[in-house]
This record gives C-alpha cells, structure tokens and sequence, in this order.
C-alpha cells in the first residue's frame, strides 16, 4: 500500500479506511513510512490517520511538546473526531500523554510504544556529528535491536536532517523540552485503558521505562516484544499488530 500525503487547511496527514478513528503519532525523527504496517493491517477496520508533526515549521521559542499537543488538538477537531485511539511511539507517545491529560474527553485509549515522557536516552546519549556519516549509521542503528532494519535510506535521511541547520535547531529544542517535561507526577490521571507495546531491547526508552509506565498508570498493561529497539511497528511489525489488535478487541467491548 502507498501512503499518499494529503494537503489540507494547513495540515500535511495520511488518512486510509474507515470506522472508529486510529490516530498515529511519529516520533522526533520518525518519517511517516514507519507505520506502513499498521496502516495495512488496520485500515481495514478504522479509519488511521496520521498527521505529519510541524517540529521543523514551529517558532523556536516554541518548540516543544505542548505545542505539538495543541497541534494535535486542532488537527483533531479539524477532522471532527470522536473516541479516538492515540497512539504514539517516541516522542509522539509523549505527545500523546500530554494530549490526554488536556483533552481526555476526544480519546478512548492510549497505546505507547518506546514513548518518551520519563527517559529517553536519544542517540545514545549524544547527539551526531553532522560531518560525520559512519557516526550517524551508528546512531541510527543504535535504535533497532537488528542493525539491519537501518537501511542506506534511512540513514540517509538522518544524515540530510541534521545537516540542515534550522531543523537541528528545532531538534535539538525539541528534545531539551521533552526531557524537561518528565510526565511521572502526572501519570496516575490517566485512567482510560492503555496498551505499552515495549521491545525488550530498547535502548533509547529501556524496559524499566515501560515498566514505570505500567505502575504509574492505573489501567495500563504492558506488552513485550523480545529481540526489539525502539521502533517495535518497524522492526517486528506483526507481533506489534498482533497485541494491538488484542488490546483494540478489547476496549471494543
């Protein structure tokens, strides 16, 4: 399936399907194909959306997670949905977290997979070297458990990203706002079902991450993918669909 961008009111967003509204949230420098999978599997049976996050068009005083939870709101009431599924990897999960506590009432559930919003260890604790492309591959390898899901294109598209100064900028905004922005006082507010699907080799946001996520949240359960990064819908898209598919089963009823 070929995921077709549309242009609309200012939005940039992918919508495929029908039915109850499944809404994904990409991560800081997640591109939109790393939901392909779910978009097939899904489409289906709800209508998934998947707006594009303007972390490169925000004014850098800013650029942060509150203001991409108000960019989700308004996209949100743009397209007039109701009892939205949100679901949110990486910093998109944590965009996510922020969005329900301001408008619980526009969302029935919660999934987060490699969410940050406690600790993330991004890049491995240090940000690329511009001019340095084997730096980069490492990096960006450093995200999956099989460093072979970091394919040329992909590195690739990090290697132009940070050598844009204006979006490294933002970037770098963005990160510092998220790691102060720590949910961990919050999170018992949450009380609508929600679904962690955590790789057990996650580097960036590790298993004790997904384990506090699951204590803190009252109604939260926790699903583990072995041999998985950062990035499970990427790396081992049919388990990640399989206990997504249980968990949207469930709060069908």
């Amino acid at each position: 399936m070929e995921l077709v961008l549309r242009q609309e009111h200012g939005f940039s967003y992918i919508e495929v399907g029908e039915g109850e509204p499944l809404l994904l949230l990409h991560g800081l420098m997640g591109a939109l194909s790393n939901w392909h999978d779910v978009v097939e599997e899904f489409s289906k049976e709800y209508k998934v959306l998947i707006p594009m996050l303007p972390i490169y068009e925000l004014p850098i005083l800013t650029t942060g997670v509150r203001a991409l939870s108000k960019f989700v709101h308004k996209f949100i009431k743009f397209k007039k949905l109701r009892n939205v599924t949100l679901l949110g990897n990486s910093l998109g999960g944590h965009v996510g977290l922020i969005y329900v506590l301001a408008h619980p009432g526009y969302v029935k559930a919660l999934v987060l997979t490699g969410s940050s919003g406690l600790y993330e260890n991004a890049f491995g604790g240090s940000f690329p070297r511009r001019e340095n492309k084997d730096f980069v591959r490492e990096k960006v390898q450093f995200t999956f458990y099989d460093p072979a899901i970091a394919t040329e294109e992909l590195v690739d598209d990090v290697y132009q990203t940070i050598n844009d100064r204006p979006k490294v900028i933002r970037i770098l905004a963005m990160a510092k706002s998220a790691i102060r922005h720590n949910m961990k006082d919050e999170l018992r507010k949450i009380t609508m079902p929600v679904c962690l699907i955590w790789g057990r080799d996650d580097k960036i946001t590790p298993p004790e991450v997904a384990v506090e996520f699951n204590q803190l949240m009252p109604n939260s359960e926790l699903h583990w993918i072995d041999k998985c990064g950062h990035a499970p819908m990427m790396e081992r898209p049919q388990e990640f669909n399989t206990y997504l598919k249980g968990f949207l089963d469930k709060i069908k009823r």
